[in-house]
């Protein structure tokens, strides 16, 4: 019999890989933060002596939800530029907030909050684009939290920079000597969207992705506004702009692309680059719904991300799963249905593949990393239960989380964090909430 660090048992265990497959009164073994096994009950507990056994008889195991897209630390901005679209909800709402308060405490603040809210939800791997994101990655090591830490690139100055070329040079550091091995954090170059970098900044910065190796993320063909502005001021739509500046290829990533026409889907899938689909964002920005049936079926890899509280206003990924569901069924753009396998695909190991992460996580199997989440189905809300698979998509509330693993590590045991203080983390919220409000009135 071999020794386990965790046996957890449940009624419903859904890999993810391969396609489709649920597997019922299986368990999982988890061996020095990996997942070790998969097997029927029965048979694990022949196999195998735990540390620690858990039993959840109502319940179904997923790997951990991969959030491959947001802004951690606006989560302190939630609520505060409402009903606004895209251009307004920046230039009136957030822009003048962040220029006046955004610092290294902030991003702390709301990042220990967003972290705090992700886990209780079901996540356990997130992607950041935001100010400080050595802080942020510094925040996810202290709580065991799993990121994709994007480094902000744009060309005018900040709180964390000067002009692009600090930028590059402060995120070459993360990329390069801090975090290059890191078992929890992986990173990336994120520039804001092509109308923040000019041409030569471009180039420098797709040159030192190149010599690094590392992705490049970027809000891309959010609004029709930013597609008509790009013609205007360099007769190129954005995606043409990076193609001829050498940034269309399978190191980008590609979040939103809503206002995609016939060749721009064309020209991603030829790069082979990706795509992250933000539904809740897009539709509360007024922006739009993307093509993701398109996508798809150009042989294009479609992750999910929530994007910022600030424009969400959720850190909810199963609610971004049953909502890119639902949305392709209505929407003209996309010529057909998404699933609910492929939605949650999609928050899963597609998500993780466009974050070049899926040799190690987004799915239940032996090598892996024990990142796992457990939902209980034995609710008002989800009962009864003749699909688990489906019922998680389409029936099933962030609340019903009620154990998360990050690389073998329980962070929630039963819908308790287990090593975050929530009282601390709501006391600075509300302290944050008071001085931006204040000093806006």
């Amino acid at each position: 019999m071999r020794h386990c660090d965790y046996l957890i048992a449940a009624r419903w265990c859904i890999p993810v890989e391969p396609a489709g497959s649920v597997l019922e009164d299986h368990a999982v073994a988890v061996v020095d933060d990996r997942i070790a096994a998969i097997l029927p009950l029965a048979e694990a507990r022949d196999a195998f002596q735990p540390s620690v056994s858990i039993e959840r008889p109502d319940h179904v195991l997923i790997p951990g939800l991969v959030n491959a897209h947001g802004h951690a630390a606006m989560t302190l901005l939630r609520g505060l530029a409402d009903d606004l679209r895209l251009e307004s909800w920046l230039r009136e709402g957030i822009w003048p907030v962040e220029r006046r308060f955004a610092s290294a405490e902030m991003v702390r603040d709301g990042t220990e909050l967003a972290i705090a809210e992700m886990l209780t939800a079901g996540i356990t791997c997130f992607s950041d684009q935001y100010f400080f994101p050595e802080i942020v990655a510094e925040t996810a090591v202290d709580l065991h939290m799993r990121a994709v830490i994007g480094t902000p690139v744009v060309d005018i100055a900040t709180a964390w920079a000067e002009d692009a070329a600090e930028y590059l040079s402060k995120g070459s550091d993360l990329v390069h000597d801090r975090y290059a091995d890191h078992p929890l954090i992986a990173t990336c170059f994120a520039p804001h969207s092509t109308r923040a970098l000019s041409d030569a900044s471009f180039t420098e910065l797709r040159i030192l992705a190149d010599q690094l190796d590392v992705p490049v993320q970027i809000h891309l063909h959010e609004s029709q506004l930013e597609v008509t502005q790009s013609i205007e001021a360099t007769g190129k739509r954005p995606l043409q702009r990076l193609d001829d500046l050498g940034l269309l290829n399978a190191s980008l990533l590609a979040v939103h692309a809503v206002h995609v026409n016939a060749e721009d889907i064309g020209r991603l899938a030829a790069a082979g680059a990706g795509i992250v689909h933000c539904p809740a964002s897009n539709l509360k920005l007024a922006c739009g719904i993307a093509p993701v049936r398109a996508f798809i079926d150009a042989g294009m890899t479609v992750g999910l991300g929530t994007d910022g509280a600030a424009s969400n206003n959720l850190l909810d990924l199963l609610g971004e799963a049953r909502m890119a569901a639902l949305l392709a069924k209505v929407s003209p753009a996309d010529g057909g249905r998404i699933s609910a396998e492929e939605a949650l695909r999609m928050a899963t190991l597609d998500a993780a593949r466009v974050l070049r992460r899926d040799h190690e996580i987004g799915s239940i199997e032996p090598g892996k990393w024990a990142d796992l989440t457990c939902i209980d189905l034995l609710r008002c809300n989800s009962q009864p239960v003749y699909d688990p698979l489906s019922q998680l998509v389409y029936a099933t509330r962030a609340d019903q989380v009620s154990d998360v693993w990050v690389g073998g590590r329980q962070l929630l045991d039963r819908g308790e964090l287990t090593t975050i203080n929530k009282e601390g983390i709501f006391r600075r919220s509300r302290e944050w909430q008071q001085r931006i409000a204040d000093s806006r009135t």
